[in-house]
């Protein structure tokens, strides 16, 4: 197969999305709408999304702030607390799961907004029970919450304490491995049962932790679940472009404005959004999986297929197209009345995007 300079891939869908709310969210909508057909958007807002009625009221307010003629897509998910009740959830299936398909766990202060999350898993036993029964999918943040264990082995100390249990007492319940950042965590997904996924972002592909404190501190490269080493990025890279079906795209994007970002206690999370289908081709393109025809149906899997298969959505019958061509990534995009900073500013990216045909 000769060099690639462009390729189609049906329009991916981005299954994990932070769009906030208000004006900031309006902002950032436009970069996704772009590049996406939709999105899971979650649900750590102040106050959190823990109702049906409040998911549709969020819904409704990304809808009305689309562009004319859009077709972008937004699903929601409800935010899991101690409180939330059985009944909300066979609601949000039964009478909504066009729009709703899926419960996030965030431990409680595991990362931003996530102080009304669960405290004890054992406290919603009775609502993982129906969501089992009725294949509502747990989208799950897994990461400990102790100061006695390292910030970097959070996510491999999840699955030893509490994954592996809650898979054994819900044989059948249908688990999402969020941003999934370690070798541990992708050997979990790959040799457990049916019915468990994972989502992987671009910006866990492109950077190690070494990109934290290269030349100093680097706010913009600070995220929750924290970067890696490099030997856990490339067990992602080999999972991403593995083309198996329990993998697919996520960005995780996550947009803070920059005086939230750049100060003590600063704000973890990439706003990826606006570069992130440029860095998976770049990933794959780098680890020798854009060269063949075969490699470019792994790459159209992970990026449009596997996820939508998960949740039940048709994949997008719109193409978008990816062209060779060194763009350079915008400082700074409004953000309300402030700006954000982007995923790679200023930095030069081999593969430019759009548009959707």
């Amino acid at each position: 197969m000769d060099r690639l300079d462009q390729f189609l891939i049906p329009v991916p869908i981005d299954w994990h999305l932070h769009l906030r709310d208000g004006k900031a969210m309006q902002d950032v909508l436009r970069a996704s709408v772009g590049d996406f057909g939709g999105a899971m958007v979650m649900p750590n807002l102040v106050p959190p999304v823990t109702s049906v009625e409040k998911a549709m009221k969020y819904q409704k307010e990304i809808l009305e702030a689309l562009p004319p003629l859009s077709t972008f897509t937004p699903y929601m998910t409800l935010y899991l607390t101690d409180n939330t009740s059985p009944h909300e959830i066979r609601l949000a299936k039964e009478g909504y799961g066009h729009a709703i398909k899926g419960v996030k766990l965030y431990p409680a202060g595991a990362t931003t907004n996530s102080d009304a999350g669960v405290t004890n898993l054992e406290k919603v036993y009775s609502v993982l029970e129906v969501m089992e029964e009725v294949g509502m999918p747990l989208q799950i943040h897994g990461e400990v919450v102790d100061d006695r264990v390292d910030v970097f082995d959070r996510e491999k100390v999840f699955i030893e304490r509490t994954l592996a249990l809650l898979l054994l007492r819900f044989p059948k319940l249908r688990i999402v491995f969020e941003h999934v950042t370690t070798k541990e965590a992708v050997n979990f997904v790959l040799n457990t049962r049916e019915g468990v996924v994972a989502t992987i972002t671009a910006h866990h592909l492109w950077h190690n932790r070494n990109a934290l404190f290269k030349g100093g501190l680097q706010p913009d490269n600070y995220c929750l679940p924290v970067l890696k080493s490099e030997e856990h990025r490339l067990a992602l890279i080999e999972a991403a472009t593995s083309g198996d079906r329990k993998f697919f795209l996520g960005t995780d994007s996550a947009p803070h404005a920059v005086g939230k970002k750049y100060c003590a206690g600063g704000c973890a999370g990439c706003y990826s959004a606006p570069v992130a289908l440029s860095v998976y081709a770049e990933v794959f393109e780098r680890d020798g999986a854009l060269q063949t025809l075969e490699d470019l149906k792994s790459f159209g899997r992970f990026m449009s297929l596997n996820g939508a298969s998960f949740y039940g959505v048709p994949p997008s019958s719109k193409e978008i197209l990816f062209s060779r061509g060194p763009w350079t990534v915008r400082d700074s995009y409004l953000f309300g009345g402030d700006k954000v900073t982007p995923f790679l500013a200023g930095q030069i990216l081999q593969w430019d995007v759009g548009p959707q045909m």
